[in-house]
């Protein structure tokens, strides 16, 4: 006896549901996103054919090109605040609550400190590297060398912050001391970087990293 067959009918999945989904995470991803803010000094960096990379934001960036100037900047907004408090210590500059919040929001700059405020009361459009002359450097522990004072204070600023963190919440991974990078002009003179290395070597920073492009094989 013949079997009889059984009409298959078409199997329709109603993706609708989905795609709502998909559009309400991609919106909630786009409104939640910080925009990266562009570089005040842009460098052109040596080719290196080494692929690590610096993750996370517990890091301290030094740049520096345009005939030697040198820009610093922190990633987290809390601890350049907690570094300006410092500074301002340090070298008896007082700062307003809107000044810091200015510099909490800018994630670098290149001027003394004496002329920071100076640089906060531009616009943001205004803050190029034409009018920023460079962080002062030199071979001493002295508060002339204020490049030596922003790494050392940025350092005890995140040490603080994370402690901080930690405490308040209890499944904060703290991610240990701040990291130095230095992000150079690939033509940049040997003179400006050797004060630079010896500014850090000095507080017993003798590791830090060089941000390098990749080399192309």
């Amino acid at each position: 006896m013949a079997k009889a067959k059984v009409k298959r009918a078409s199997t329709v999945i109603d993706m609708t549901a989905m795609c709502d989904v998909a559009f309400l995470l991609l919106t909630f991803f786009v409104l939640t996103a910080t925009a990266r803010q562009p570089e005040t000094l842009e460098v052109d960096t040596p080719a290196s054919t080494v692929k690590e990379k610096l993750v996370g934001d517990n890091i301290g960036m030094i740049t520096v090109g345009d005939g030697g100037k040198i820009f610093f900047g922190l990633k987290t907004p809390a601890v350049r605040r907690e570094t300006l408090k410092n500074m301002s210590a340090k070298y008896s500059v007082n700062f307003s609550e809107e000044e810091y919040e200015k510099f909490a929001a800018s994630e670098d700059f290149g001027v003394p400190i004496r002329n920071l405020r100076q640089l906060l009361s531009l616009p943001k459009e205004q803050q190029k590297v034409d009018v920023q002359p460079g962080i002062p450097v030199d071979s001493t522990e002295n508060v002339s060398n204020e490049l030596y004072h922003w790494v050392q204070q940025a350092r005890l600023a995140t040490v603080k912050i994370n402690r901080d963190r930690e405490a308040e919440d209890k499944n904060f991974v703290n991610p240990g001391p701040m990291q130095v990078a230095i992000k150079a002009d690939a033509e940049e003179k040997y003179a400006v970087m050797n004060l630079i290395i010896e500014s850090l070597r000095n507080q017993k920073q003798n590791k830090f990293s060089f941000i390098t492009g990749l080399r192309a094989e």
